[in-house]
């Protein structure tokens, strides 16, 4: 039996005043996620945030402003047969968030909106989402 490949990342909950969820669409793909990516070698969880929230909506924050929501594992969203090892962070709204680099669509997500989308993330309705909305647990059944 070969084993699925992982692939290891760091993603971002940003919250507006109204509580909606910052979702990006990268291109190519056709799943919201939260923002975030791949980290480069030596970076910890927290700088691979601050680095990609940068380069990819163009919003500066340091890593100490980022908090711990949890790290989670489940399905890749875009690569087929993949495991996905997610570290998952609260990071403040310091700007209006910019599409940049592979991003190719913002959208806001009302979290009790979340239930009925099919468009979203494995990670995102299975852990983040329960998470933000306070542990209610996933939206969907777990697979």
């Amino acid at each position: 039996m070969v084993e699925s490949p992982t692939i290891t990342v760091t993603a971002l909950c940003l919250l507006d005043e109204a509580g909606r969820l910052l979702l990006v669409r990268k291109r190519g793909t056709t799943l919201f996620m939260q923002p975030g990516g791949k980290p480069e070698p030596g970076e910890t969880p927290a700088e691979t945030g601050a680095r990609e929230l940068l380069e990819e909506l163009g919003l500066r924050v340091g890593p100490e402003d980022l908090s711990l929501l949890g790290t989670w594992a489940g399905p890749a969203a875009n690569e087929a047969d993949t495991h996905l090892v997610a570290t998952v962070f609260r990071c403040p709204l310091t700007a209006e968030p910019l599409p940049a680099a592979e991003i190719e669509e913002l959208a806001w997500l009302d979290l009790g909106d979340a239930a009925g989308r099919r468009d979203l993330a494995p990670l995102l309705v299975d852990y983040v989402i329960p998470r933000l909305l306070g542990d209610r647990g996933p939206l969907r059944g777990v697979s």
